[in-house]
């Protein structure tokens, strides 16, 4: 099978890229500097050209408190770009996997979100994935991966925020103990777009690690890892605030991955592990 991965220089889309050749399939790799996603034109000629059979959109802006005042070019990446894309999977016949976010919920809910529950977003970012969903729907074969809370060794994520702060000397450490969620590392991600992707699913599939927590559990877990003396103190959000607002509740129900692939999601206590081997420095 041949795959073209989008924003194959970041975090998903390098671990992506790694899990696909070492099964043995055909990847091309296209970093921001080999695709600009917000050009058509570039869009359809770089797609005619390689003649992928599945497309994963691994590309995103990311940055949800600059989006509140950034939303045209959030919408921009996360949301005409895709466009462009299903256009173009649509000329080669090529699946198009979209990746999307548990952003896409307003928290309201106190159950895991099933894939058919409404979506009603709270921040721009969240606004701006939402459009791409509804873009990626317009390609003929398409799935859209909703997933959490990602932290892999190859961008910025929150297990190296809560790190640096903890090395920085920040004592005690604040963080928001009343929003729940799953973390997800990446590498799991990229092992479980893989399988839905080789399968020829469609729809909608979400996929995070297992157990939930909040955000406090996950910086208590980081040090606990690092055998940090450092304080860990439990706020709530309005006692942290931001200029994005974060869905309360934003677990995933992973029902129909687990149906699909008859294989229950890894453990984020495990990435977690894993991440700290690899990453030393």
């Amino acid at each position: 099978m041949k795959w073209l991965i989008t924003g194959a220089g970041g975090m998903l889309g390098t671990d992506l890229r790694e899990e696909l050749l070492s099964r043995g399939e055909d990847v091309v790799a296209a970093a921001k500097d080999d695709l600009d996603i917000t050009s058509h034109d570039d869009v359809i000629r770089f797609v005619e050209e390689t003649a992928p059979q599945i497309i994963v959109n691994c590309a995103a802006y990311t940055k949800v408190d600059l989006a509140e005042t950034e939303e045209s070019l959030a919408n921009a990446i996360n949301g005409s770009a895709v466009e462009f894309l299903a256009s173009a999977a649509n000329r080669v016949d090529a699946s198009l996997i979209q990746v999307s976010t548990d952003f896409v919920f307003d928290g309201s809910s106190s159950t895991p979100y099933e894939i058919n529950a409404p979506t009603a977003p709270l921040s721009a970012y969240g606004r701006s994935k939402l459009i791409g969903e509804h873009a990626a729907a317009r390609a003929k074969k398409h799935l859209i991966v909703r997933t959490a809370w990602l932290f892999g060794v190859h961008g910025p994520n929150f297990v190296e925020a809560i790190r640096n702060q903890i090395r920085k000397g920040t004592n005690p450490l604040r963080v928001v103990s009343d929003q729940r969620g799953r973390p997800t590392y990446t590498p799991h991600l990229a092992r479980a777009i893989a399988r839905v992707g080789l399968l020829g699913a469609t729809g909608i599939v979400h996929y995070s690690d297992e157990p939930e927590c909040t955000w406090y559990d996950f910086a208590c877990a980081i040090h606990e890892e690092m055998g940090s003396p450092t304080a860990i103190v439990p706020v709530s959000s309005d006692q942290f605030p931001r200029p994005a607002k974060r869905p309360a509740y934003s677990v995933l129900s992973t029902e129909r991955y687990e149906r699909l692939t008859g294989v229950k999601p890894d453990s984020w206590r495990d990435g977690l592990r894993e991440y700290f081997e690899r990453r030393t420095g």
